[in-house]
C-alpha cells in the first residue's frame, strides 16, 4: 500500500520523528493495516532526501513499539494485532479538520490547536467537576 510521507528539513521535529509519526498516522487511521509493507529504508530515504539512517532509526523505533515487524524477505511490515482505527474517532477528526478548515484556519493553525489540547490533557484536572473528567465516547 503506498501511503505519503513527508519531511520538512526546518521543523524543530527531527526527520526520524517526523517519519515515526506519519507511519503511526496512517496506522491509527486505517491508511495502513496488519500485513501491509512499508517502503524500503532507502526508498523511502531517497524519496524524502534524508539519510538511510535516519529512516531505520523511524523503523527501528517503530519496531520497539510493536507498530511494525522487520523480516528478510518480505521486508518492513505493519505487525499483526494491530487495533484497526475507531470509526467514531476517525469521524470526529474529520469533522474537527472539516470546521477548522471553514473557520479559515491553516493546517499548521489546526495541528497548534490538536497539541495544544494534547498537552492540557496531560495537566492535572484535580479542580475540574467530575463530570468533565469523564471520558466522552464519541
Amino acid at each position: 500500500m503506498t501511503v505519503h510521507v513527508e519531511v520538512d528539513l526546518t521543523s524543530g521535529v527531527p526527520p526520524f520523528e517526523q517519519v515515526r509519526l506519519q507511519v503511526v498516522a496512517h496506522v491509527a487511521a486505517g491508511r495502513l493495516r496488519a500485513g501491509d509493507r512499508l517502503p524500503t529504508i532507502r526508498d523511502l530515504a531517497t524519496d524524502l532526501g534524508i539519510a538511510a539512517g535516519t529512516v531505520a532509526r523511524a523503523y527501528r523505533e517503530l519496531e520497539q513499539g510493536g507498530l511494525v515487524v522487520t523480516r528478510r524477505r518480505t521486508g518492513t511490515v505493519v505487525a499483526e494485532g494491530t487495533p484497526a482505527p475507531d470509526q467514531g474517532l476517525r469521524d470526529a477528526s474529520v469533522r474537527f479538520v472539516a470546521t477548522a478548515r471553514a473557520a479559515g484556519l491553516a493546517d499548521e493553525e489546526v495541528l497548534d490547536l490538536v497539541r495544544g489540547a494534547l498537552l492540557d490533557a496531560r495537566a492535572p484536572v484535580a479542580s475540574a467537576p467530575e463530570d468533565v473528567r469523564a471520558p466522552v465516547r464519541v
